[in-house]
């Protein structure tokens, strides 16, 4: 299971007194992040006091700590816990920093600040950001009106042509075994930094489309794939685990599936997934588990937060084995 960028558990639930209901700050926002990285802010009122969430590049969605608007200037904390340990591993102490995110309004677009304090007690760490307005979703679409194309096969069984490296500066652990498209990571060694590889992505780009395949899972590993680069769907040995929105097929962190449909791990599982007009479906072993639910915005590895911008499939290689065979995607024929 993957942790937020800053990899810190949040506390605190303190909320702000509510202005208007029509404050231009409210409403969800497609976030632009520093060194090209995606996020997504809500700013909503409820039962009379300002809420809200963010995702900061990767991760989860996650609530905020207190929201608070004032001078034309949004002002949004998380509280979060580090754990201080000694060379043996043992934790001393917990420490509890502030990550605050300040915004104003300019054309109607979100231009802010985010400030994090070192955790060495040095000083903070400061970076910008921009948000665009998400426009309001699309009414949820009638699939049985929804027609598709041809077939198109994104993996041949022989080699990776069609695929290249997301991240052209990591070392990929991709290639063709027996006939499936084999993500194989060195193993992690213990007291060492887990180094990353790379993910793989289409070469080509989609809009709207329904995508089938097969993927076989190890006990205990971990991958995804992502629609149109922006929407993952988890890929996770969660079998017989409780309902959760990091479970296999699930809009990680964002729509929890409403059955557990997985199979055990080492087992070929096979997965369908529509997305048409920002709204998703999920078909796991055979089993409707998500059904044409909307979608706020982007998911933790998001390769941009623009939702109306075309995009490739892209299959997470940086967090364990895993393989994929039988990919097919099929367009919406407009």
């Amino acid at each position: 299971m993957r942790l937020a960028t800053i990899g810190l558990a949040l506390v605190g639930t303190l909320r702000s007194a509510a202005p208007a209901a029509t404050d231009p700050f409210f409403g969800r926002w497609a976030l632009s992040l520093p060194g090209g990285g995606a996020g997504w802010l809500e700013v909503k009122k409820e039962n009379g006091w300002i809420d809200g969430s963010v995702l900061w590049g990767g991760g989860s969605v996650l609530p905020v700590s207190s929201v608070a608007i004032a001078g034309g200037v949004l002002t949004v904390t998380r509280v979060a816990e580090v754990e201080r340990k000694d060379a043996a591993g043992k934790v001393v102490r917990k420490q509890q920093f502030t990550e605050t995110l300040t915004a104003r309004l300019e054309n109607g677009a979100l231009k802010g600040t985010r400030e994090v304090p070192r955790r060495n007690g040095t000083g903070s760490d400061r970076s910008e950001f921009t948000g665009q307005r998400i426009p309001p979703l699309p009414p949820r679409p009638n699939l049985a009106a929804v027609k598709f194309g041809a077939p198109i096969a994104l993996f041949n069984g022989k080699d990776l042509a069609g695929w290249k490296e997301k991240e052209a500066n990591l070392k990929s652990a991709w290639s063709v075994e027996n006939g499936a498209l084999a993500n194989r990571p060195p193993p992690h060694a213990p007291g060492k930094p887990n180094g990353r590889t790379a993910n793989l992505r289409t070469e080509r780009e989609f809009e709207d489309f329904k995508l089938s395949l097969e993927v076989n899972v190890p006990k205990g590993s971990n991958s995804g794939v992502y629609l149109r680069g922006i929407y993952e769907v988890q890929v996770f040995d969660s079998y017989q685990k409780p309902l959760d929105s990091h479970n296999m097929g699930a809009i990680y962190s964002r729509i929890t599936p409403t059955v557990a449909a997985e199979k055990p791990p080492g087992e070929w599982q096979t997965l369908e997934m529509t997305l048409v007009d920002r709204h998703a479906t999920v078909v796991l072993n055979g089993k409707t588990i998500i059904d044409n639910q909307p979608l706020q915005g982007c998911t933790g590895g998001a390769m941009w937060s623009d939702q109306a911008r075309p995009g490739p499939i892209y299959l997470q290689g940086d967090h364990g084995p895993v393989s994929y065979r039988n990919l097919v995607l099929r367009p919406v024929v407009k």
